[in-house]
């Protein structure tokens, strides 16, 4: 796979070491049991795979292109790169700026705009409508596009629905930039709409069946749906497609859904004529985050604390699953460890700030799961990992630990 030039300072000299030794014992990844790092006091399991994937390492190598190749020219980020406050906030520094903000409120007019202008399209993608806008002030999209390949691989997913004349039922937030963007695309290409969870497939599966009215189907889809959506016409033959960081066993529950729904209202024998078997469109590294959090979930830790963008959907998802199991503490950075005793925090399923006090519990050793989203840099998870560590003078050197990992995982060529 391709390697790309991201700044060191997004690297760790823990976090990156102990993914590099991963790597060569584990090459394929297969194994997505966590790695421990044994302080003596204190214990962290750390993720077999986590951090910066493919689409985001993509798009910083291009953004920083494009300020170091531009200098002298105004450089703007269509909206926040990726869901991450330190790489959009180091952008900001070098000069760039936000056109619009991630609900697609205009920050900057594009009247502002001239086609001597660059413009930096995010990792989520845009819809064809702000690409059309652009082109028709001569700004060149295409050259400072940093869409994730796996996002334009769905985009092509809807694409060929539309061909064969399926209805597109896209699993995903609405409001969330890569949402949007598909939609664009999807609803130029067929009748689209957009289901946001199990709940929402369960509401249009029983309008399917007839089983709920017409005015009970706008309540929970007004706005969510594409132009001239007939939906007692445009539900008889459909496929499913998703935001890429959406949880997959979700995705595949409302894929089996549709599916069953389908089945029973066409039997099994005409099925084919009503429903696409369309392949998971998640991408892998959202495959790989969550596989290597449930694999994290079989340590019988103390605590997890997940580091990332708050807005970010795919390391929600992954809090969202920790917080099945344990107390579990999603953090944006180091500085949200206030000391030993007291951790500021967001909880996502309220969208609220949260401090709580006696988070570390009084037990020897204390067993740490520790992870964070793909738009999260490894230097972050670092930060959280040296914070904690500096309230337990006693444990071991980092060094230390990690050449015991060194021994262990030669051990296991």
């Amino acid at each position: 796979m391709k390697s790309f030039n991201i700044p060191e300072f997004y690297k760790s000299p823990v976090i990156s070491r102990v993914k590099e030794i991963r790597k060569i014992t584990d090459p394929r990844k297969k194994d997505f049991s966590p790695t421990l790092l044994d302080f003596g006091p204190i214990r962290f399991y750390i993720a077999r795979h986590f951090g910066f994937c493919y689409g985001v390492e993509n798009a910083i190598e291009i953004a920083y292109k494009a300020i170091e190749e531009n200098s002298g020219k105004r450089i703007f980020l269509l909206s926040q790169m990726i869901h991450n406050q330190d790489v959009n906030k180091d952008l900001l520094q070098l000069g760039a700026k936000f056109l619009m903000d991630t609900s697609g409120n205009q920050i900057i007019p594009f009247t502002e705009l001239n086609k001597d202008d660059i413009v930096i399209i995010p990792a989520f993608g845009t819809t064809l409508k702000i690409e059309e806008a652009l082109n028709k002030i001569g700004i060149e999209v295409r050259k400072y596009d940093t869409t994730c390949p796996f996002v334009d691989r769905v985009w092509k997913k809807a694409e060929k629905l539309g061909e064969d004349n399926y209805t597109i039922i896209i699993h995903g937030k609405d409001k969330h930039e890569e949402t949007r963007a598909t939609f664009s695309r999807s609803e130029k290409n067929a009748p689209s709409i957009i289901v946001k969870d199990i709940h929402e497939s369960r509401v249009l599966g029983e309008f399917i069946l007839s089983n709920i009215s017409i005015d009970e189907f706008e309540t929970v889809f007004k706005g969510k749906y594409s132009d001239n959506f007939d939906p007692k016409e445009h539900l008889i033959k459909v496929g499913i497609i998703n935001q890429t960081t959406m949880l997959a066993t979700e995705t595949q529950e409302i894929v089996d859904y549709f599916k069953a729904i389908m089945i029973q209202k066409y039997t099994a024998a005409d099925l084919k004529n009503h429903f696409a078997d369309t392949r998971d469109t998640l991408c892998y590294a959202t495959n790989e985050n969550q596989d290597s959090t449930y694999g994290l979930l079989e340590k019988d830790a103390d605590l997890a604390i997940v580091v990332g963008g708050y807005n970010s959907s795919n390391t929600s998802h992954i809090v969202e699953l920790c917080e099945l199991k344990l107390p579990t503490y999603f953090i944006s950075s180091a500085e949200e460890i206030v000391s030993e005793s007291r951790i500021k925090h967001f909880h996502f399923s309220d969208q609220k700030h949260l401090v709580t006090d006696n988070y570390l519990p009084i037990k020897a050793p204390i067993d740490i799961i520790l992870t964070s989203g793909a738009s999260c840099p490894d230097s972050l998870v670092d930060a959280v990992l040296q914070k904690i560590l500096s309230f337990y003078p006693d444990a071991k050197k980092v060094n230390e630990v990690i050449k015991e990992i060194e021994t262990f995982q030669k051990h296991q060529l």
